[in-house]
């Protein structure tokens, strides 16, 4: 197994965050995509279908630098989607789960002054609204990994994100 080289990976994950995940995150912010917990009407609202829409498309371009890699939107009547991404590994049976989730909690109340739940801003390099941290971030952060260790030719066990 080749030496990790830091320097390469941390400067593409921070340029990737950076330049394409932190844009989508703040977009995904505005989607009042609440838990069907929370909004029993989530289907005819449609918040979950554009969120995942959103994720499917990213998720695709990235796959183009995983080779071998598959995606698939899993639907059940009645049921909030499910987004699977299959990346093979080069290394014998191991398989990682990745996991995250697209639903948010609802509003609260709260918010500082001129921050809100479906209203993202930027302050002092950290990104404040619903659903940024709690789970948005997950599939863009697995998809960075996955991407660096295969641009700096790391052999890795099948990961497999929902």
């Amino acid at each position: 197994m080749p030496p990790l080289a830091h320097k390469n990976l941390r400067s593409f994950v921070e340029k990737t965050w950076r330049a394409e995940v932190t844009p989508t995150l703040v977009d995904y912010i505005r989607i009042p995509n609440k838990s069907p917990m929370f909004e029993p009407e989530w289907e005819r609202l449609g918040h979950m279908e554009k969120a995942v829409t959103m994720f499917e498309a990213y998720a695709r371009g990235k796959l183009k630098e995983l080779p071998g890699a598959t995606i698939e939107v899993m639907r059940a009547k009645g049921r909030t989607p499910l987004i699977v991404i299959d990346a093979p590994g080069r290394v014998s049976g191991e398989t990682v789960l990745l996991y995250g989730h697209l639903d948010k909690q609802p509003e609260m109340t709260g918010w500082a002054p001129g921050k809100g739940p479906w209203q993202p801003v930027i302050e002092n390099d950290r990104l404040y609204g619903r659903g940024g941290a709690d789970d948005g971030y997950a599939m863009f952060g697995a998809l960075t990994a996955l991407v660096a260790l295969e641009r700096e030719g790391v052999p890795r066990a099948r990961c497999v994100t929902v």
